[in-house]
């Protein structure tokens, strides 16, 4: 029962059962997939073609639009090929490939959101030198940095669960292949790999999370000194849309992976 080899596939369950709601649910999914693919493809195509948007603001614009191209598309295409076709299994080494691109590019974005804060920073404390400080080589190497960080975050991680034996049942209650999920199923101990996890978890979000904090607190206290209200609201309204792309991705990850009840696990992530 504990020969990992013997397990070929898994089997992800997928959002819902019922008829009705699938068919909603994949109309819904292919227009939100195909939006996002438009829209983020025309953030790059713009930021790459015209001259004025050659901005430290907006070349990490562009990066932040490739990395959630990849990452929707680790599991849109999937899920609605289940809906259409039925099929629901998923080989070993997919399964873990998903995971860890989820787990790699889910933690870049979280490092990269840093590097953006940080350009606003250095934007609205000191407009005079930012593009002295913000100059190619630091862009380069900020972004760089946050997909090292998120493939250092990632890899040690899945590598380990890759090495958990597998047993008495391959369902997987999820639409892919996700952290609590998957050891559910391990036959292993799994008090290890859930230590690494948490502390990759708790290191990249406080980190991550402490830098954000920091530099829009400093942008904060800097924007309510300027005399003119005009001012001010231009300093915010640079600032808005990040705001809230900040507030989402740490909102909807402290509530997926912080959970209110072990019993509520599944239901609740999906």
């Amino acid at each position: 029962m504990k020969n990992l080899t013997a397990l070929t596939d898994f089997i992800l369950l997928g959002l819902t059962d019922v008829t009705e709601f699938q068919v909603v649910l994949f109309f819904f999914l292919v227009l939100i997939y195909i939006s996002s693919i438009i829209s983020n493809l025309t953030i790059i195509t713009l930021t790459l073609l015209d001259s004025h948007l050659q901005t430290p603001m907006y070349f990490f614009l562009w990066n932040f639009s490739i990395l959630e191209i990849f990452y929707i598309s680790i599991f849109t295409p999937r899920i609605l090929n289940s809906i259409i076709t039925g099929n629901k299994t998923i080989n070993f080494m997919c399964c873990f490939l998903q995971y860890f691109f989820a787990m790699f590019l889910g933690a870049t974005e979280f490092y990269l959101l840093p590097a953006m804060s940080y350009d606003r920073y250095v934007a609205i404390k000191k407009p005079l030198h930012y593009t002295t400080i913000m100059n190619n080589r630091v862009c380069t190497s900020l972004v760089l940095c946050s997909w090292l960080a998120g493939f250092l975050i990632g890899a040690p991680a899945v590598l380990m669960a890759s090495f958990l034996d597998f047993c008495s049942s391959n369902t997987i209650n999820h639409y892919y292949c996700d952290t609590t999920p998957l050891l559910k199923l391990s036959c292993s101990d799994t008090g290890l790999v859930e230590l690494v996890h948490s502390l990759l978890a708790i290191v990249t979000l406080k980190t991550t999370l402490g830098l954000v904090i920091f530099s829009y607190s400093n942008i904060i206290q800097t924007i309510l000194r300027f005399p003119s209200a005009q001012q001010r609201k231009k300093a915010f309204s640079t600032c808005s849309s990040h705001m809230i792309v900040i507030s989402f991705s740490y909102g909807s990850c402290l509530s997926i992976y912080i959970k209110p009840s072990a019993k509520e696990d599944s239901t609740f992530q999906k």
